[in-house]
């Protein structure tokens, strides 16, 4: 398994982002979607991973910079055909060891309320996630659920 920085031109990338979106919108009333777009993910402040095996893309989540002590996860995804491999866990597993790296106290996510991302829910829980409320510029949401990480040092 092979994790790297994006740049979000290759079409197996785009292909994901898409299934990503259609299924946040199936799962959400489309102004509680909160799913960001190839374009979005291109902003100077997020930093976009894949995860490649063997070729074939796997995975994929970003950070988003939400201030110098603060980030945001994003985009965690990964394909419904290779679920269960490992990919959601280990790009997880990067982005927290970046946000330490970057200095940063928290790491902030905010994902749905549906069955269907319970998984994802159990996932964040096991690398130490607690519920939280709104950040940055989210308000309080039926249909989201606030989750964060404290990763040491002083808050900011």
């Amino acid at each position: 398994m092979r994790i790297e920085i994006d740049d979000l031109s290759r079409p197996q990338v785009h292909a994901l982002l898409q299934e990503h979106l259609t299924n946040m919108y199936e799962l959400s009333p489309p102004e509680h979607v909160f799913a960001l777009d190839v374009n979005k993910l291109k902003a100077p402040e997020i930093t976009f991973w894949s995860v490649w095996e063997e070729g074939n893309l796997i995975g994929c989540g970003a950070l988003k910079e939400l201030s110098v002590s603060q980030g945001e996860i994003k985009s965690m995804r990964t394909p419904a055909a290779t679920r269960n491999r490992g990919a959601g866990r280990a790009v997880l597993d990067h982005i927290i060891a970046v946000a330490k790296q970057r200095g940063y106290t928290r790491l902030n996510l905010e994902t749905g309320t549906h069955a269907a991302f319970e998984p994802a829910h159990n996932l964040y829980r096991s690398k130490g996630f607690t519920l939280s409320g709104p950040f940055g510029s989210y308000l309080p949401d039926p249909h989201s659920v606030f989750m964060e990480l404290r990763l040491g040092g002083s808050e900011g």
